[in-house]
């Protein structure tokens, strides 16, 4: 890596561009990361609210990857992981139901934390905003020895010159829905243990989770997520929705008091609408351009990390 031309360029310091810079660390590739917010986690976001992180972006997480589950285990030693439910109820025609499915895993730190963790040996650098991405490859008229888009395709789009023909198409093919996330603070837990409940057919939201039994602190505290409509028409004032959220999340729960507080966070692309076509976890171009995402398989954090990880292992055995 010279003064002129870097090594890898991955842009995005959530879970996948993460997992792809670790890869190609332990490989001895150059890497740097360019994450445009103050902060490390990508869709994996928390918040603090008076000292008490919330999740905004993914509500859990599920394990079934042998090697994630290694990944997992180590978060699990750091005390930065625990095993949360397999039980959470539904909300549909036929009332209240239990759904039993897969462990579902939380973070009592939040779940950027994990991200942080996973990027202790890597270079972050925040508040770095990338503009364009050239043939060569180039970042912002610098050379690298190749680029990694770890974002949703949308996004990538933004920064592609259209000259980068396979990686244009690639992002192109993805669809994404958006969401709104609002984190409700009440005076106190009144409300029937749930955990978290899935919620079918409702004009506003999708999902609702016990923070306090989340994070396993007890705090009176509610997260819930929007569906992509309700989502699509408040994209432009997100906080306007915040009334509606809260009314909707006390008529589901049969609360009798207003939250204190209600914070709503935007989320443009939220998640995959359907996968991209194909078997590949991750794009990887003749250009030296890469893309890694959840968009390459189900909308999971795992689905993340793998796509970042199989990118890294890809990347390094061209570089290497």
């Amino acid at each position: 890596m010279t003064a002129d031309r870097a090594g890898v360029v991955v842009v995005g310091a959530g879970i996948a561009g993460v997992a792809c810079a670790s890869e190609l660390a332990r490989a001895g590739i150059p890497v740097e990361v360019r994450e445009r917010a103050r902060v490390t986690g990508g869709r994996m976001a928390s918040k603090r609210f008076d000292g008490r992180p919330a999740d905004l972006g993914a509500a859990y997480f599920t394990v079934d990857d042998p090697d994630f589950a290694a990944v997992v285990a180590g978060w699990q030693a750091a005390g930065l992981a625990r095993e949360w439910t397999d039980t959470l109820v539904a909300y549909g025609p036929r009332g209240r139901e239990r759904v039993i499915g897969p462990v579902r895993w939380a973070a009592p730190r939040g779940l950027r934390s994990l991200v942080e963790h996973l990027a202790a040996e890597v270079a972050v650098t925040h508040d770095r905003l990338v503009m364009t991405v050239e043939p060569g490859p180039r970042v912002d008229g610098r050379g690298a020895e190749a680029v990694v888009l770890a974002m949703p395709g949308p996004q990538a789009a933004l920064l592609l010159d259209p000259a980068l023909a396979e990686a244009t198409r690639a992002v192109a093919a993805q669809r994404w829905s958006s969401a709104l996330t609002g984190v409700l603070r009440f005076p106190s837990r009144r409300w029937a243990d749930f955990r978290g409940a899935f919620v079918n057919d409702h004009p506003v939201l999708s999902l609702v989770c016990d923070d306090g039994d989340r994070r396993g602190d007890g705090a009176p505290v509610l997260v819930a997520h929007t569906t992509p409509e309700f989502a699509a028409g408040h994209l432009r004032q997100p906080t306007a929705a915040r009334p509606e959220i809260e009314q909707a999340v006390r008529d589901l729960l049969g609360l009798p008091e207003p939250a204190e507080a209600t914070h709503v966070h935007r989320w443009t692309y939220a998640r995959p609408a359907g996968t991209v076509a194909g078997a590949a976890t991750h794009h990887l171009d003749a250009d030296g351009i890469g893309l890694a995402g959840d968009a390459f398989g189900r909308p999971r954090v795992q689905s993340a990390w793998r796509s970042g990880r199989d990118l890294g292992r890809a990347l390094a055995a061209r570089l290497g």
